[in-house]
């Protein structure tokens, strides 16, 4: 039960960073996507460790079937996005450059951005189950992007001319989806390796596919050292869970 309760507690957490970003999109007139990049490269680095150096290892431990989760879990985002939302990039949005986008584009977005955020709370919960550290080290790499990604389901969604109440409800949703992957883990028992694995490919898509494009467009060297910033962080957050015996 107490597995249950700061599971769900690091779910909620998560799901609140999304809302947050969606109240930035909609009450800022000008908002310079400059710092969010920042979070962006940062959240990639410490993401892509976490899921080489601790996701796939351990879901390696838990069954001989993982490398074929973690494949089935990197090509189900990337069906999602190219195929049943093939407009959709996670980063695109960001920039709102482009003013009076089709509807339809924004309802790809928040559809593909739901199926991020349901996985980002399975891959906090079936990381705690394993261990309380890998939990709080998935939920330290997934709430750095959690703010930019409701930024982005907000904005995009005025930017498609929906209201400041559809564009904060979209950032709530993306939310509550984190909120239900988490607890729809815990109703799947044993079978959380396979859980670990499936989140390991969707943690290497996310971070890989839409987060690294991103930062290489970004001029300079910064945003790229950003990136390594986050995988040391990866490795003093992980020696400071190990003092701590978690």
């Amino acid at each position: 039960m107490k597995v249950f309760g700061i599971s769900l507690l690091l779910g909620f957490l998560a799901g609140l960073a999304n809302l947050l970003g969606g109240i930035l999109g909609i009450t800022s007139k000008r908002v310079t996507p400059g710092l969010l990049k920042y979070f962006v490269a940062f959240g990639a680095g410490f993401l892509l460790a976490a899921a080489f150096l601790k996701m796939i290892p351990i879901s390696f431990e838990q069954t001989r079937w993982a490398p074929m989760f973690v494949l089935a879990g990197y090509f189900l985002i990337h069906f999602f996005e190219h195929t049943v939302t093939p407009h959709f990039h996670f980063g695109e949005e960001i920039h709102l450059d482009e003013i009076g986008i089709n509807s339809s584009v924004g309802l790809s977005a928040l559809f593909g951005l739901t199926v991020h955020a349901l996985f980002d709370g399975v891959s906090i919960s079936s990381g705690y189950i394993f261990s309380p550290a890998l939990g709080l080290l998935i939920f330290a790499a997934i709430i750095l992007h959690k703010l930019p990604e409701g930024f982005t389901i907000s904005s995009i969604m005025l930017a498609a001319g929906g209201s400041k109440k559809r564009a904060l409800m979209s950032s709530a949703m993306l939310g509550g989806a984190t909120i239900l992957g988490a607890v729809a883990m815990h109703s799947i028992g044993d079978l959380f390796g396979y859980a670990l694995a499936v989140s390991a490919g969707v943690s290497i898509y996310v971070a890989a596919s839409d987060l690294i494009p991103e930062v290489n467009k970004e001029k300079g060297i910064l945003m790229s050292v950003m990136v390594f910033v986050g995988v040391g962080l990866f490795y003093l957050t992980e020696i400071l869970l190990e003092k701590l015996n978690l």
